[in-house]
C-alpha cells in the first residue's frame, strides 16, 4: 500500500467508493448552489420572506411525502439504473429552470414547481444511494464511508453558497443554474461506471404492501425503531435551534448578523471534527456511547446554550458551547447511520433508509412548533425544551430496554464480522 493510500480515509481505501464519494461530491455541490439560487431568486421576483418560506416548503413536503416509497423502489429496482435516472431527470429540471431565468420567462409559481419535482424525485434518490455505497465497502469501513458522506454535506453547507454567491455575482443566476446542473450528470456518468455485486432484493408486491412490511419491519425490532426515532426527535425537536438562532444573535446576546454567522461557523467546525475523526476509523469501539451518550451531551449543550445565552449574556461561552453542539450532533448522528447500515439486512434496506432519510424532511415542522413555543414562552426556554425531548428519548429506551443497553456490545460484534453478502470485495493495495 502506498503512502498515500495508507493517510487517506478507510473508506477510500476502496476504489468502487472513491469514485462513488467524488460523484456524489459533484452532486450534493450542484444540490446546495441550486437550493441558494431557488431562494435568492425568489427574492429577486418577489421580494417577500413569505415566498422564501413557501420554497423551503416546496423543498422539504416531497421528502415527507416520497421517501417511503422510495424506499421501496430502492428495493424493488436496480439501484445503479434508478440513482442514474433520478440524477439525469433532476438535472433536466435545472437546466430547464436555468434556461427560463436566461430568457427571463421564470415566475414564482413555476420557480416553486420545479423546486418541489426536483424535491420529489431526489426522495428516490437519496434511499437509492444510502442503499447502494454499502455494496462498495467492507462492514469494517461502514463509520468511516458514513462519515465521509457526511463530510461532504458539512463543507458544502459552507463552501456551496460562497461559489453559488460568486458565480451569480459574475455571471448571474442561470449560470449558477446551469453550474449545478452540471454536478448531477457527473453524479450519473459515475454510477454509470460502477459495478455493483449481486445481492438479493426483497421488495416483490405492490408498493404499499412493500412500504408496510419496511414499516413492520422496524416497528418489530426495538433497535431499528431507537436508532429511526432519534433521528426525529434530533430532526424536530433539537435542530430547531437553526431557525431560531436569529433570536439568540439579535435579541439576546445582541451580536448581530455577524456574530450569527460565527457562532454557526464554530458549531460547523465541530461538526467537522467529529467528522473527520469518525472518517479515519476503521472500527469504533465506543459505539453505543456515542449513540446514546452523544445524544445526551448535545442535549445538554443544546440545553445550557439557550439558557445561559439568557442569563449570562456571555458570548464568549455562546461560541464554547455551539462547538460542543456540533461536535456530539454530528458525533452521534454519524453512528446512528454507520450502525443502521450495518445491521439492516440487503433486502430491506432501501426502505429502512427511506424512513430515515424522511425524518430529516420533517426539520421545517420542527422549525414551526419551535416558532409557535418560543411565541409562548420565550426562545430560550423553547430550545431548551427540545434539548431536553431528545436527552429524553436518549435516555428513557435505553434504561428499560436490555437490547438498547448492550447496543455497544452488539454493533461491536457485528462490526468485526465479515459481510456475508459481498466477500468478493477487497480494498485496493
Amino acid at each position: 500500500m502506498s503512502l498515500i493510500q495508507a493517510a487517506l480515509p478507510p473508506a477510500l481505501h476502496y476504489p468502487a467508493y472513491r469514485a462513488y464519494w467524488l460523484g456524489t461530491l459533484a452532486s450534493v455541490s450542484g444540490f446546495q448552489i441550486v437550493r441558494f439560487g431557488q431562494f435568492w431568486l425568489m427574492f429577486e421576483l418577489t421580494g417577500s420572506t413569505l415566498n422564501l418560506g413557501y420554497v423551503g416548503l416546496a423543498q422539504a413536503i416531497p421528502g415527507i411525502l416520497f421517501n417511503l416509497f422510495g424506499g421501496v423502489f430502492a428495493d424493488k429496482v436496480d439501484q445503479r439504473r434508478l440513482i442514474m435516472a433520478t440524477q439525469l431527470l433532476t438535472a433536466s429540471l435545472i437546466f430547464l429552470l436555468a434556461t427560463l431565468t436566461l430568457l427571463d420567462l421564470v415566475r414564482a409559481w413555476n420557480l416553486l414547481l420545479l423546486a418541489f419535482l426536483a424535491a420529489a424525485v431526489n426522495a428516490f434518490d437519496e434511499p437509492a444511494r444510502q442503499s447502494l455505497y454499502p455494496h462498495l465497502i467492507d462492514r469494517k469501513a461502514m463509520t468511516s464511508a458514513v462519515a465521509m458522506n457526511a463530510a461532504i454535506w458539512q463543507s458544502n453547507r459552507i463552501v456551496a453558497p460562497a461559489v453559488a454567491g460568486f458565480i451569480i455575482a459574475v455571471a448571474d443566476t442561470e449560470a449558477a443554474f446551469y453550474t449545478a446542473g452540471v454536478g448531477f450528470l457527473t453524479m450519473a456518468a459515475v454510477i454509470y461506471g460502477l459495478r455493483i455485486p449481486p445481492f438479493t432484493r426483497g421488495a416483490h408486491g405492490n408498493p404499499v404492501q412493500d412500504m408496510l412490511e419496511g414499516l413492520g419491519f422496524i416497528r418489530k425490532n426495538s433497535i431499528f425503531s431507537f436508532l429511526i426515532g432519534m433521528t426525529f426527535f434530533n430532526s424536530f425537536f433539537g435542530l430547531a435551534y437553526i431557525t431560531l438562532m436569529p433570536v439568540f444573535a439579535v435579541e439576546i446576546l445582541e451580536v448581530g448578523s455577524k456574530g450569527q454567522g460565527l457562532l454557526m461557523s464554530v458549531g460547523g467546525a465541530g461538526a467537522l471534527m467529529a467528522t473527520m475523526w469518525l472518517s479515519s476509523r476503521s472500527s469504533t469501539r465506543y459505539k453505543g456511547f456515542l449513540i446514546i451518550g452523544g445524544a445526551v451531551l448535545f442535549g445538554i449543550f443544546l440545553i445550557a446554550f439557550a439558557l445561559t445565552s439568557q442569563w449570562i449574556g456571555s458570548y464568549f461561552l455562546a461560541l464554547v458551547l455551539m462547538f460542543g453542539v456540533g461536535l456530539f450532533n454530528s458525533a452521534y448522528n454519524i453512528s446512528v447511520q454507520s450502525s443502521l447500515q450495518m445491521m439492516v439486512p440487503d433486502a430491506i434496506r432501501g426502505r429502512v433508509m427511506g424512513f430515515y432519510s424522511m425524518t430529516y424532511s420533517i426539520s421545517p415542522l420542527g422549525a414551526l412548533q419551535a416558532g409557535v413555543l418560543a411565541n409562548l414562552i420565550g426562545t430560550p426556554i423553547a430550545i431548551a425544551i427540545g434539548g431536553l425531548a431528545v436527552v429524553g428519548f436518549a435516555v428513557g429506551p435505553a434504561t428499560v430496554n436490555s437490547k438498547l443497553r448492550n447496543l455497544g456490545t452488539t454493533l461491536r460484534e457485528m462490526e468485526s464480522g465479515e459481510p456475508t453478502s459481498v466477500p468478493s470485495r477487497q480494498p485496493s493495495r
